[in-house]
């Protein structure tokens, strides 16, 4: 399952027209706050991010929404299953994995330009 937070701006005036529409489609979001100067706080709810960027698409189309963004997203189940896939590609450098590395001995590889 996931989560996301998604930030909804509106003009001052509309606030809480838009809130009254975030409440009525609560099967696709949550309100959870607001500020006066028309930055509303919802969450979202789904099995997948595809569905959580749905959700966001819906939020977007809202009468009186000038923006959404989703601001982040946690995702309970797919965590571990994405750590094994790390693990077992070998993507992660070797000196990251071990413990106690000493920083003078990691070889620098970007910009020689800013190299001290």
């Amino acid at each position: 399952m996931n989560i996301s937070s998604i930030v909804v701006q509106t003009l001052p005036e509309n606030v809480e027209k838009v809130i009254a529409i975030i409440k009525e489609n609560s099967d696709i979001c949550e309100y959870h706050l607001h500020d006066p100067k028309g930055k509303i706080i919802v969450t979202v709810e789904g099995k997948d991010v595809e569905e959580d960027i749905e959700k966001l698409v819906d939020i977007q189309c809202f009468d009186h929404v000038i923006a959404a963004d989703m601001m982040m997203t946690y995702q309970e189940d797919q965590l571990d299953e994405e750590f094994k896939k790390l693990e077992a590609q070998s993507l992660v450098p070797e000196i990251l994995t071990r413990e106690n590395v000493d920083p003078r001995t990691v070889v620098y590889n970007g910009d020689l330009k800013k190299r001290f």
